[in-house]
């Protein structure tokens, strides 16, 4: 079968780096990191995994950081190579391994795609203390276990990934999705699920005004967990083009930012600016809460020059090595910043425990939540170099969420 492969080495690295500046497509030609390759379908790491056949395959910001050579190095000695790229995806039960009890073939299943404990063959007598509390996206054992290392599907040499018509995924990652769901809705499950994680570990008070920042799949997220989740902030939202801010304002933001956000920031929160001697002005006051979605440098920067002081910053997009970053703010206003990172099996919501996928595909089945309409774009396979360069330049294609689609097996 046909999947897009990203295998890092030194010398492709650094092919890549110098060819992309004279032409960008060079990083998906074979001379870098990425390329389409004929791979033979990942065979089951256990008894309790299964094949699922893709129906949709995502392209998330994260995968497209990795392609063109944007990640932080950090993540290089977490992933094996190569690795099938994707972890946005659903599918279809294709072929289930003798234990992986409860779980037939044509099951229509998302797929969690963290690779914790479970997944690595772990007993859960065993399991670290972060996966035992349920918090699956800080295990520590990411790199041991009967899998090679890897964060998760899609970065993992022996998991295969949802940019192929095919992946494995342990009986622990699956959700059946529900007959009201559609393929779009469930595609958009994890993304999601990164929004709702962020907003549910840092809500908002009620009264309080929310300034999220970035409106692509992760910022558009949170703005429709806030509202499916019922809270009654006031919710600003930073978009770049204004088919983001059409997109913001159907789920919910009161209103849309332009590109002057510290002048509409300091209108709409009654705060003060003062001009020092060089540099951007001190925002006096501001909003409560910021989620940064982005992970941009100067997206970063605004959020903590526009958050009040005592005020909360939460990091929800992957940021990189910043610069131009001044932590002055963080220290003078005495901000907390905190991260959310991916989500977990022990969310806590209306007096219950939830695993956040499950919460996502609750919203989306009772029709508190719709994000279906956000994938915009489709391609097949074969045409992954127009899907890449129409996903990495959304101002000129308009593209929200594109996915690669394959065709029924």
């Amino acid at each position: 079968m046909k999947a897009i492969r990203f295998n890092a080495t030194v010398p492709r690295y650094a092919a890549g780096l110098a060819l992309a500046k004279v032409r960008p497509s060079l990083l998906w030609s074979g001379v870098s990191c990425t390329a389409l390759e004929e791979v033979p379908p990942p065979a089951l790491p256990g008894p309790d995994w299964v094949r699922v056949r893709t129906r949709l395959g995502g392209i998330c910001g994260s995968d497209l950081s990795a392609v063109y050579l944007r990640t932080s190095p950090y993540y290089s000695a977490l992933v094996s190579f190569p690795y099938t790229l994707g972890h946005e995806n659903v599918g279809v039960i294709e072929e289930a391994g003798p234990a992986a009890e409860g779980w037939q073939p044509g099951e229509r299943v998302v797929v969690e795609p963290l690779l914790w404990c479970a997944p690595r063959g772990f007993a859960e007598a065993v399991w670290c203390p972060a996966c035992q509390r349920g918090e699956i996206n800080r295990c520590r054992r990411t790199h041991e276990g009967r899998l090679a290392p890897g964060l998760f599907i899609g970065a993992c040499r022996d998991t295969g990934g949802s940019w192929s018509p095919a992946f494995v995924a342990h009986r622990s990652q699956l959700y059946r999705v529900p007959s009201t769901v559609s393929d779009e809705n469930a595609l958009m499950v994890e993304p999601f699920a990164c929004g709702l994680h962020a907003v549910l570990q840092h809500p908002p008070a009620e009264g309080e005004t929310a300034l999220v920042i970035g409106c692509g799949t992760i910022g558009l997220g949170v703005i429709a967990a806030l509202r499916g989740l019922g809270f009654r902030a006031t919710v600003l939202a930073a978009a770049r083009y204004p088919f983001q801010a059409e997109a913001a304002r159907r789920l919910g933001a009161d209103h849309v930012l332009g590109r002057d956000l510290a002048e509409e920031v300091v209108r709409r929160t009654a705060a003060q600016t003062r001009q020092p001697m060089i540099g951007k002005p001190v925002v006096i006051g501001g909003v409560d809460l910021t989620y940064e979605c982005t992970g941009a440098d100067a997206a970063l920067d605004d959020a903590v020059r526009l958050t009040r002081a005592g005020g909360r910053v939460v990091l929800v997009g992957v940021p990189g090595v910043p610069k131009g970053l001044d932590w002055t703010p963080i220290f003078a206003k005495e901000l907390t910043l905190a991260a959310a990172y991916t989500y977990h099996h022990a969310e806590q919501w209306q007096g219950r425990r939830w695993r956040t996928f499950d919460l996502a595909l609750d919203l989306m089945a009772r029709g508190a939540v719709d994000l279906g309409w956000l994938v915009t774009h489709r391609f097949p396979l074969e045409d992954y170099g127009r899907a890449l360069e129409m996903a990495s330049r959304k101002g000129n294609s308009g593209v929200i969420k594109a996915a690669f689609e394959f065709p029924p097996g």
